[in-house]
């Protein structure tokens, strides 16, 4: 592939009205939001440092049910997958049903065709009508919805970093049960609210490339407790 070729792929709009386009550019794909760049195909390395904070090396999770919010290039649910056991379920909510067919189709390659895997079941709509249908559900939360607190894609993404939104995910997990949240951005303010809100919470620096590339931060918020699918779980190996 030629580092000079650029070609776009799809289009789709947001629910904001605003241009979403998949092209390759050089020697990656590239889905950018009016005209700027939201993700690219050669940038995987925050979505692996959330699914390690999820899951640990050694942590028992075979049977582990997980919520992921926003389906992106697919990079969070396959770093998921390959921390998983076989009987694990996996929801993956994504606002657009383009980036949906999007991973099934030209950038499914890249996360090795996650979506077919059995383990996994898709739901296109809003992340907070999910959250608010399943009190104590999940033992891991992964989102990577919009820019973080601050919203840059979809202007009401923001209601899931407001203090009505933390709420709803906090119900949603399990006692011992963690969300790690995804942001382009570090914000101290944040992380208070995430603990007014009743999680024990942490901040985590990242790269977005193994070791290079732009900084990004990943809050880690645990709902106090004994983790539920720990106790007399199968260990993954």
């Amino acid at each position: 592939m030629s580092k000079s070729r650029r070609e776009l792929l799809a289009e789709a709009t947001t629910p904001d009205g605003e241009p979403l386009t998949l092209g390759i550019e050089g020697l990656e794909h590239v889905v950018r939001v009016r005209g700027q760049m939201l993700m690219g195909s050669r940038c995987s390395g925050s979505e692996q440092a959330m699914a390690q904070l999820a899951f640990p090396a050694g942590a028992a999770v075979n049977a582990a049910r997980i919520l992921i919010g926003g389906l992106g290039m697919g990079f969070t649910l396959r770093a998921v997958l390959d921390r998983v056991g076989a009987a694990a379920r996996i929801t993956v909510v994504e606002l657009l049903a383009d980036v949906v067919h999007w991973n099934r189709g030209p950038l499914a390659a890249f996360a090795g065709h996650a979506l077919d895997d059995a383990r996994v079941s898709v739901h296109v709509g809003d992340l907070l009508d999910v959250l608010a249908g399943g009190e104590q559900s999940f033992d891991a939360i992964l989102l990577d919805i919009d820019n973080g607190p601050q919203a840059f894609t979809v202007r009401s993404n923001e209601r899931l970093y407001r203090a009505d939104g933390l709420a709803l995910l906090f119900r949603a997990l399990r006692a011992g049960g963690v969300a790690v949240l995804w942001s382009a951005f570090s914000s101290p303010a944040f992380e208070r609210r995430l603990r007014r809100a009743g999680f024990d919470a942490r901040s985590v620096a990242v790269r977005a490339r193994a070791g290079k590339g732009a900084r990004h931060t990943l809050f880690a918020a645990t709902r106090p407790g004994e983790a539920a699918h720990a106790r007399g779980a199968d260990r993954v190996d």
